[in-house]
């Protein structure tokens, strides 16, 4: 497990460096420029980006799957070899996305007003730019990784499915607390991210993006990469310790 979690906190701190430190500059340059080449190279870095993490998700599901409806072969199932293969395939399939996306985003003939109403090149905003229906192919791409992420989901949903009716079957209650203790950060992170990623993509693109749009794209490109590390931390006994002290300093201070 904690081998996951060292590639998926290296795939959120490229997740999140992709748009916001750019974001912040600007901010402070009072400038909004961005070169195409630039341009492209973010949208495959955060695509690919997005994608691995979509897998990495799944192979972590699999790997808390194994831990608790096969405790004792989890070794033998989830070896190194497992490891390595699951790491590169979140890898792999991560630029592939990528380089499939931004070959077919950029194949684009663009004829708009070369503005994009986002803090970022963003997908949806620069279709708009489009002067013709030749973003078929784009949509096509975007319809093959939305299968593939829904289909990652039906298998994390099966595979919690199993998980739960397995810790329910475990006469000691404290054995089903450690039990569902050791899968619940997984779970909220799998929450949070296909939640907002939900939220940003099913909902409807105005042409005069508002400040609600603004809100829901941070939601789902900052928050969660933001909020994983802290998720996961919370099962340190160490940190949980310093946390309560702080809170117990607070709430002294306070009244």
């Amino acid at each position: 497990m904690y081998f996951f979690l060292k590639h998926l906190s290296c795939l959120d701190l490229c997740y999140i460096t992709v748009t916001v430190p750019r974001s912040i500059c600007d901010s402070f340059m009072h400038s909004g420029y961005i070169s195409l080449w630039e341009c492209i190279l973010q949208c495959f870095t955060f695509t690919a980006c997005c994608f691995a993490e979509v897998v990495m998700l799944t192979v972590m599901c699999y790997d808390r799957y194994v831990a608790i409806c096969f405790p004792l072969r989890y070794e033998i199932i989830v070896n190194i070899n497992t490891c390595v293969y699951g790491v590169l395939a979140v890898w792999i399939s991560g630029v592939i996305a990528g380089i499939m996306h931004t070959a077919a985003t950029f194949t684009i003939h663009f004829c708009g007003t070369n503005i994009i109403h986002q803090f970022f090149c963003d997908v949806p905003q620069l279709l708009k730019l489009s002067c013709s229906n030749d973003y078929i192919s784009e949509l096509g791409v975007i319809a093959f990784l939305a299968l593939t992420a829904l289909l990652c989901v039906i298998f994390i949903g099966f595979s919690y499915t199993h998980i739960f009716c397995t810790v329910l079957k475990i006469p000691s209650a404290g054995s089903r607390v450690k039990a569902f203790s050791t899968c619940l950060p997984h779970l909220c992170v799998v929450t949070l991210f296909f939640s907002t990623g939900a939220i940003e993509f099913l909902k409807p693109h105005s042409d005069s993006p508002t400040g609600l749009d603004f809100f829901l794209t941070v939601l789902y490109t900052v928050v969660p990469p933001t909020l994983n590390p802290m998720i996961y931390s919370l099962r340190n006994k160490t940190l949980k310790a310093a946390l309560r002290k702080v809170f117990k300093e607070s709430k002294a201070y306070l009244f």
